[in-house]
């Protein structure tokens, strides 16, 4: 498995980046697809539910886990 890359995403208009695994970030785009959404608006909601102390990064790999678990991807 390759590196962390480092991604630009947009959170309710502003500019961020994200650090992922490229597997990370191809199961995330795939989540985003099964659930019929951008993956921009996927990760606004997963920013929105995270604990204000977590990473962001980090809180997406757990989103991408539990879906997978949950077969969503």
């Amino acid at each position: 498995m390759s590196g962390v890359r480092k991604r630009s995403v947009s959170i309710a208009g502003h500019a961020t980046s994200v650090s992922l695994e490229p597997a990370f970030w191809d199961a995330l785009t795939r989540l985003a697809a099964a659930r019929g959404q951008a993956v921009n608006r996927l990760v606004e909601a997963v920013d929105a539910a995270r604990d204000p102390e977590g990473n962001l990064s980090s809180a997406l790999r757990t989103a991408v886990l539990q879906a997978a678990l949950a077969r969503e991807i």
